[in-house]
């Protein structure tokens, strides 16, 4: 393969490229694409996510951020690395698929609760507790005790408005996935495939190793969701 070497300038600035932080995207571009665009906001704190639309997005208004996220257009969960994301409504499911197995692995090492099968057990007494629809973790008690610790990798969790937003910023209010956005339709091996292309594409030329840090999954994982993918290594 010839072609032009890039320099650490080149990597430098397609960073920020495809970040949008060289140029604003034009106002016409809804959220939720640049949102995809970028890899999700990580929101630990919620006004971090509207100062980086604001940062990125042309005439963006706080506003428009949490209209996204009362609508379900934007989903707030906990996804790449055990952290609090934004994404697309048509990015979840296949992000969250796609860490799944890495995330209860990793919860059924450093679990402080005896085995995966009373993870298992606690999970759907979660999920119980979530089916009449969403409430805070004071309101859930004991099941919410260390916002929802180990529990949360065993039942898909979205934090839903008014928390999480700009105007209630602790996201401590819980919706199950399947009834705030719709059933799980995605498979192990799409999430994957997507972790990978969206990596590569927010971010530029990267290594695996550097694709597993950002995803949270093993290198091996990264890899074979790269399979059939047309990449230039």
């Amino acid at each position: 393969l010839t072609g032009r070497v890039l320099t650490q300038r080149h990597l430098n600035r397609t960073l920020l490229d495809r970040q949008q932080l060289l140029r604003r995207a034009s106002a016409a571009v809804p959220i939720r694409a640049v949102i995809d665009r970028i890899g999700g906001i990580q929101a630990q704190y919620a006004p971090a996510a509207y100062v980086g639309l604001w940062t990125r997005l042309d005439g963006f208004a706080r506003p428009d951020l949490t209209r996204a996220l009362e609508s379900a257009t934007i989903v707030q969960g906990t996804l790449m690395r055990g952290t609090i994301h934004l994404v697309s409504r048509e990015a979840y499911w296949p992000f969250a698929v796609g860490i799944r197995a890495a995330r209860r692995a990793w919860a059924a090492r450093v679990s402080t609760i005896p085995s995966e099968a009373e993870l298992r057990d606690r999970g759907d007494a979660l999920r119980a507790a979530l089916a009449s629809g969403p409430r805070t973790v004071a309101e859930l008690g004991e099941l919410g005790k260390g916002f929802v610790g180990d529990l949360g990798y065993w039942v898909d969790l979205v934090r839903v408005p008014p928390s999480g937003t700009w105007e209630h910023r602790r996201a401590d209010r819980l919706a199950l996935a399947e009834t705030w956005i719709g059933p799980d339709d995605a498979t192990e091996a799409e999430g994957v495939a997507l972790l990978v292309t969206t990596y590569l594409r927010a971010f530029g030329p990267a290594p695996f190793a550097d694709i597993a840090a950002w995803a949270g999954i093993p290198v091996a994982a990264a890899r074979e969701g790269a399979t059939g993918l047309d990449l230039i290594q």
